[in-house]
């Protein structure tokens, strides 16, 4: 599988810091192979007062190729008042970029997806905030009424045909944000906290929840509770949402790509590394520091990049001067394109981590 610009599987587990909308709205990696389709399933029970129903997704793991099923299940709001808006993946530049999905006082974007459970594509109908209260709709959250009192009943009409699980693209889905999604880009907003971000690490340790495996039917596709993968709180999909067909989603993607990108093969054929953006905690001491980090790693990684072409440039000549097969100068550039983007890779991953290290920005 071809990647224009990944990082390890082990740093999307959304860990990110306090921060303004624009500072985490998209992870910085593409992916070619669009995800499969939503599996249908059944929403357990909520667990109790207080608790919003975060849809589950397929995520990627960089270290396998493979998309893996986070299950949707039911989270503790982080304040009164705030909601979930799911996170997605969208086309764009060649790929298929994921945007992390956040806390709020109100519903932003998210890819006008059709998550179900009364994400359908705009909004939230599965319940509301009132006087300090979260009160659910049970016309479309699995709500014990015996130990839950606060609920309405509103029919929500959703017709919705379609599992599509991303946003452009050959296929997508075409929604883009209203004037109140983007108001609501601009609110005070909160990452995925720690029990969601175990969550999905305890989905990506589990093999039978890879797309490969399961083809587009997760064993376990909803659970009443972050990281409990077993029990009655865990359910199963009923089934695939489409046919996992991989290699036909790869194929529709670079049909949309106005440039598809080269593998780079040498380092020297990578493009210019980017640079994040200068911090802005609001300490001026603290900002230093964490520039100062950011320089010292950036000059760590363009030695890095020098040495490798370095290398691979020693053994081209030693090829030229053995007068080596094309069968063997071919296996050399296969082995070249292998350490370079092992290299990208690593790059990434370590500026990923230094960011997700920093502390947040300061609010607008």
């Amino acid at each position: 599988m071809r990647i224009t610009f990944s990082v390890r599987s082990l740093l999307l587990a959304f860990v990110v810091l306090l921060m303004s909308a624009a500072s985490f709205a998209q992870i910085g990696i593409a992916v070619r192979i669009g995800p499969p389709a939503l599996p249908v399933y059944e929403q357990p029970v909520c667990p109790g007062d207080g608790y919003i129903w975060t849809p589950g997704y397929w995520a990627y793991d960089y270290d396998i190729s493979d998309y893996y099923w986070v299950p949707g299940t039911w989270v503790e709001a982080p304040e009164v008042g705030f909601l979930w808006t799911p996170g997605y993946w969208g086309w764009g530049d060649g790929g298929y970029f994921f945007h992390t999905g956040y806390w709020g006082p109100h519903i932003g974007f998210y890819g006008g997806i059709n998550y179900g459970f009364g994400y359908f594509g705009v909004g939230f109908e599965g319940g509301r905030w009132d006087n300090g209260h979260f009160f659910y709709n049970r016309a479309v959250s699995n709500v014990n009424v015996t130990n839950i009192h606060n609920v309405y009943n509103t029919t929500v009409v959703n017709n919705t045909v379609n599992r599509v699980s991303y946003n452009g693209g050959t296929g997508g889905i075409e929604a883009r944000p209203t004037a109140a999604e983007e108001a609501a880009e601009h609110d005070r907003h909160i990452a995925p906290v720690a029990a969601q971000n175990e969550h999905v690490q305890t989905a990506r340790g589990n093999p039978e929840l890879r797309a490969s495996a399961n083809h587009g039917k997760p064993p376990i596709a909803a659970t009443d509770r972050p990281g409990e993968f077993t029990g009655h709180g865990a359910v199963g999909a009923k089934e695939a949402g489409a046919a996992y067909k991989p290699e036909e989603n790869r194929n529709a993607g670079e049909t949309r790509a106005e440039s598809p990108a080269r593998p780079a093969v040498h380092p020297n054929d990578l493009p210019a590394a980017t640079r994040p953006p200068a911090p802005n905690t609001g300490n001026a001491k603290t900002d230093k520091k964490y520039q100062q980090q950011q320089d010292k790693l950036a000059a760590k990684q363009t030695q890095e990049r020098q040495n490798l072409q370095q290398k691979q440039d020693q053994e081209h000549q030693r090829l030229t001067q053995q007068k080596a097969s094309q069968e063997k100068t071919q296996q050399v550039e296969q082995k070249h394109q292998q350490q370079t983007q092992q290299l990208q890779e690593r790059h990434a991953a370590q500026q990923q981590s230094m960011q997700s290290h920093q502390a947040p920005a300061k609010p607008r």
